[in-house]
């Protein structure tokens, strides 16, 4: 077998005095890599030594072609003898490896491929190949790891050794920054650097945890000795942000509890003891649990930051209104802040009809007010007359006054970022903050994107509400689904039929609500009252469709998911759910959520347009079993966690936190609940880093969480 070395050797860097200098400061990165580094959020050395690898493969034991296994991987150095473009559906690029045992064939497919591959490869070429092989007329290894080599030089960065992949989008493998480049670049950086890169945990920490220091870390994470160091590097560095994502989130918390004083509410309320005594029924054990929590809050001294989840019809607004109601009465006024016209409207006229009678008036206020009327409003609401204050963000504009704020409720705070939540807690002098959401959050996310809340959870469903059966159809099945609806409306019944996209699209062959509507209309139900509500009528006219639906005008109503929060329409028994697989889970419950408000049974369809000839994909038919098997939100929620990835689920940014890099909330669970441990631990002890240990710590924070002191201020 051929010996291999390689001709490429490392550029020594130029002189480097400091982590924080600029990326194009280091020798072998002229300014279109500049450039493209900056794209992947790479501006600094230290950004560039944070890159960490994405995957490693094991290359210390090469094996001749003869003697790698079917359905095992291996790592292959061999010859490129021919290669050849099939074209087809889909099309292939395939390259034929050989050595003095054998030949691979090596395969990957699909048009991006084919036309890259083939300038890429030529026959005499000398490749490194790692992957899984299978055998199909011969072995062969699919879409492979690679790397081009050489019968030149000593450098062995790229094979005999445990070898780093790196993320490397395609902007930065145009200027040669794929895995080798980072590589070849990295390694003289980190030769020079090591002893330069700071330690940002306290001894103490490490110590008990058992972390090797940061700079071994980096190290390792690049050019570890062995796939166990490679791990225990990624631990120690996702332990990092983690610990200062939690660090972050105990000092938010101890300014909210120990800063200024906030509001001490009275702690007995008639109004909400007679509020409570005329519902019409039984509130549930867990409400009653929730409303102590909120009530104990309320009464101390200091703000209230609190998040309360609940599932959809869990009960949240009764919660609410009591909070409410203890705000009013001890003298203050209350706000609800809800995303949507729609949804504010709802609150506000369910506020209204709890509240009637006991005299609290509810002030409703959004932007597509008249002019008069909005007026009358601003100036209740700066005069103290209105108590009960309903809107959108409109309540956080400038124009809009109280007299008093105590208690500001945040609905569906997710769809809200933390400048908005800053803004209407600055409407009143320390208010208390109650946010709520209806979307279940995984309690590793719980932990993070809002850490420095308590939070209470509602559980379970009201008294009377019963569980929607759920079901999945193929798309073969939908005019027996259609036929179902119509026995619902004969029944008196009304029905959702929901759709992806406003309009047709050339990319995604998806039904689109407009079309849709006018099939059924024609085709499906001329005899019946068919309704349409997308996301590009206009707000009026939302509320104009929506009213009408709920009084019975329309017998089926055809939406987009702009009826993922809603009003409540207690006769809707039924919804079909057109290409249901193109829905994340999360939003499949919420829609769900829709129907099962009233006393009947009801029954939601999914209707799966995969195509009939071919498999379901995976996560598609994991999606489609969990939502018939639950309606448990927190389990959807912690499965949705699994299959979309943290990143995906709930990114961070919006939420004012640094985003995370490296660690993964799922993955690094373990390390979550160490990290939360001892960043709270040490602000207990240390409110104001001024511990000398903890200089560094300081230090960091000024350094690369400066763009947080906003977010810090919200407490």
């Amino acid at each position: 077998m051929t010996s291999v070395t390689f001709s490429e050797s490392s550029e020594p860097p130029a002189v480097i005095s400091s982590l924080s200098q600029p990326i194009e400061s280091v020798k072998g990165i002229g300014e279109k890599r500049a450039k493209a580094l900056l794209g992947a959020d790479i501006e600094s050395v230290e950004d560039l030594l944070l890159h960490i690898p994405r995957l490693y493969l094991d290359r210390r034991n090469l094996q001749p072609v003869s003697q790698v296994q079917v359905d095992t991987s291996a790592t292959v150095v061999g010859t490129v003898m021919k290669t050849r473009v099939r074209s087809g559906r889909p099309g292939r690029f395939e390259l034929v490896l050989g050595d003095e045992s054998g030949f691979l064939k090596c395969t990957w497919f699909g048009n991006k491929w084919m036309h890259g591959l083939r300038k890429k490869f030529n026959p005499g070429d000398l490749l490194i190949v790692s992957g899984k092989v299978s055998f199909f007329n011969g072995k062969q290894m699919v879409t492979p790891e690679y790397d081009m080599l050489t019968e030149e030089g000593d450098d062995m960065l790229h094979t005999g050794r445990v070898i780093p992949v790196y993320r490397s989008t395609a902007g930065l493998r145009e200027v040669g920054l794929d895995s080798r480049g980072f590589r070849r670049i990295i390694k003289p950086l980190l030769d020079l650097l090591v002893d330069q890169i700071p330690e940002t945990i306290p001894a103490s920490i490490s110590r008990t945890l058992g972390l090797p220091s940061r700079s071994a870390a980096i190290y390792a994470a690049h050019f570890p000795e062995s796939p166990e160091e490679a791990e225990q590097a990624r631990s120690r560095l996702a332990f990092d942000e983690l610990f200062y994502m939690e660090l972050l989130l105990a000092l938010r918390k101890h300014a909210a509890m120990y800063g200024e004083k906030g509001i001490a509410f009275q702690s007995k309320s008639p109004l909400a003891r007679q509020f409570v005594s005329r519902l019409p029924f039984e509130l549930t054990s867990s409400q009653k649990l929730v409303i102590r929590e909120i009530h104990g809050d309320m009464c101390r001294p200091i703000s209230m930051n609190r998040l309360l989840q609940g599932d959809v019809g869990s009960g949240k607004t009764v919660v609410a209104a009591i909070a409410l109601l203890l705000s009013v009465e001890s003298g203050y006024q209350a706000a609800l802040m809800a995303p949507t016209e729609i949804l504010a409207e709802q609150h506000a006229m369910v506020l209204q009809d709890m509240l009637s009678d006991i005299n609290v008036p509810v002030t409703f206020l959004v932007g597509g007010l008249p002019a008069k009327v909005r007026r009358r409003r601003l100036a209740e609401v700066a005069d103290g007359t209105a108590k009960i204050i309903v809107g959108t963000h409109a309540l956080i504009q400038e124009e809009v006054t109280f007299q008093n704020l105590g208690l500001a409720v945040i609905d569906e705070q997710h769809r809200f970022g933390v400048a908005q939540r800053a803004i209407l807690k600055e409407k009143g002098e320390r208010p208390d903050i109650l946010v709520m959401t209806a979307t279940p959050i995984p309690r590793t996310l719980a932990l993070t994107v809002y850490g420095d809340l308590d939070v209470s959870v509602l559980e379970g469903l009201p008294p009377g509400r019963k569980p929607i059966l759920t079901r999945w159809v193929p798309e073969t099945q939908t005019e027996e689904v259609y036929e179902t609806i119509r026995d619902e409306v004969n029944k008196g019944r009304q029905a959702y039929v929901v759709c992806p996209l406003v309009e047709e699209s050339e990319k995604m062959d998806l039904k689109a609500a407009v079309v849709l509507s006018k099939h059924l209309k024609a085709e499906i139900y001329p005899d019946l009252r068919v309704g349409l509500l997308h996301g590009k009528m206009k707000s009026i006219d939302k509320n104009t469709v929506m009213h009408a639906f709920k009084a019975g005008t329309f017998d089926i109503l055809v939406s987009t998911t702009v009826i993922e929060v809603g009003i409540d329409i207690p006769n809707a028994t039924i919804m079909a759910i057109e290409q249901a697989e193109r829905f994340g889970l999360a939003q499949l419950h919420q829609l769900r959520g829709r129907i099962g408000r009233g006393p009947h049974a009801s029954t939601c369809i999914l209707i799966n347009g995969c195509d009939p000839d071919k498999p379901i994909p995976d996560d598609t038919l994991r999606r489609l079993q969990i939502m018939s098997e639950t309606q448990d939100g927190f389990k959807i929620a912690e499965e949705d966690l699994k299959i979309r990835g943290p990143g995906e689920f709930m990114g961070t940014r919006q939420h004012g936190l640094p985003g995370l890099k490296i660690a993964d909330v799922l993955r690094d669970a373990e390390w979550l609940r160490k990290s939360r441990k001892a960043a709270f631990d040490l602000i207990e002890q240390d409110p104001q880093l001024i511990d000398p240990a903890h200089a560094q710590i300081r230090i960091t924070l000024s350094h690369h969480y400066a763009d947080v002191a906003i977010w810090l201020e919200v407490a």
